[in-house]
C-alpha cells in the first residue's frame, strides 16, 4: 500500500475501496456542522462579552479568536473532501478523483496549532492561582500544547506506511498530552479556592469535559489501527468514526468549554457585584 505515499489513511480508502453515498454524506454533512457550531459559536461568545467583568473578558476574547480559526480551517477541511473524491456511476461508490486534491487531516492540525494554546490560556484569565506562577503555568501551556500538535501532525503522515514511525511520533504527543493534564489539574484545583460553590462545581465540571473530550483525539488518532494495523476499522466505518470523533472533540473542547469557562467569569463578576451595562 504504498501508491499514495505518506497520505492519510482515508485516502487509500478512497482508492482502493471507495465510498458509499452514506458514508460520503455523514463525513460531508458532519464537517459542515463542525464549521457551523463554530460560527454561531462565534456569535455567541460576542454577543455575550459584556456580561463579564471586564478583568475576565481576555478569555472570552481568546474564545473569538479560536472560533474564528477553527471556523476557517474546518470550512477548509469540508470543501477539501468535497473536491478530493468524485462519484463513480458504473460502481455506485465515491473514489479518489484523477487530478484532485488528496484529503488532508492537517488542516485540522494547523487549526489545534493556533486553538490549542489558546484554550489553554484561556482558563488563566478566569481563575486565580494561589500556589503557581501565572507566567510559568502560561508557557508550559503554550511548549506542551505546540509541542504535542507537532509532533501528533508529524506521525500522522506514517499511518499507512510506516507504523513503527507513526507509534513512535503518537507516543512523544502522548508525553505532552499527560503533561498538559497535568497542569490542567493544578489550574483548576487552584482555582476552586475561595470562589463561589456554583463556581466550584462549574469548574469540576471542566476538569471532567477536558478530560473525556481531549481523550477523543488521541482515539481519532489510532482509528486506522484499531483492533489490528491495516484491520478492524481500516475501511469506510473507520473513516466516518474517525471525522465524527474529531468533530465532536472540537465542538466539545472549543464550544462547550468555552461556555463553560464563560459561565465561571460571570458567576464570580456577580459575586463582585459586576452589573453589566444596558
Amino acid at each position: 500500500m504504498n501508491e499514495l505515499g505518506n497520505a492519510n489513511f482515508e485516502n487509500y480508502i478512497g482508492i482502493n475501496q471507495g465510498f458509499s453515498e452514506m458514508g460520503y454524506q455523514i463525513v460531508a454533512q458532519v464537517l459542515t456542522l463542525g464549521y457551523a457550531v463554530m460560527l454561531a459559536a462565534l456569535f455567541y461568545f460576542i454577543l455575550t462579552i459584556k456580561s463579564v467583568s471586564p478583568k475576565y473578558r481576555i478569555s472570552a476574547v481568546l474564545s473569538v479568536v479560536v472560533m474564528v480559526s477553527a471556523f476557517l480551517l474546518l470550512y477548509v477541511q469540508a470543501n477539501n473532501w468535497t473536491s478530493s473524491f468524485v462519484f463513480d456511476k458504473e460502481q455506485g461508490k465515491y473514489f479518489l478523483g484523477n487530478g484532485k486534491d488528496l484529503f488532508n487531516n492537517g488542516y485540522r492540525y494547523l487549526n489545534w496549532l493556533i486553538d490549542v494554546p489558546m484554550l489553554l490560556f484561556q482558563i488563566l484569565f478566569v481563575v486565580s492561582l494561589t500556589k503557581s506562577n501565572f507566567n510559568s503555568i502560561r508557557n508550559q501551556f503554550w511548549f506542551s500544547g505546540s509541542a504535542m500538535i507537532i509532533t501528533g501532525y508529524i506521525g500522522q503522515f506514517y499511518e499507512v506506511t510506516d507504523f513503527t514511525a507513526f507509534a513512535i511520533w503518537g507516543a512523544v504527543s502522548t508525553v505532552f498530552f499527560f503533561h498538559i493534564l497535568f497542569l490542567m489539574r493544578k489550574v483548576i484545583s487552584e482555582g476552586k479556592e475561595g470562589i463561589p460553590l456554583k463556581a466550584q462545581k462549574m469548574l469540576g465540571g471542566i476538569w471532567t469535559l477536558f478530560v473525556i473530550s481531549w481523550l477523543l483525539y488521541p482515539g481519532a488518532y489510532l482509528m486506522p489501527h484499531l483492533f489490528g494495523i491495516e484491520g478492524g476499522l481500516f475501511n469506510e466505518s473507520g473513516v466516518v468514526a474517525r471525522q465524527i470523533t474529531y468533530t465532536v472533540a472540537d465542538v466539545c473542547s472549543k464550544v462547550i468549554y468555552g461556555v463553560m469557562l464563560a459561565n465561571v467569569a460571570q458567576i464570580l463578576s456577580k459575586e463582585e457585584a459586576y452589573v453589566e451595562a444596558a
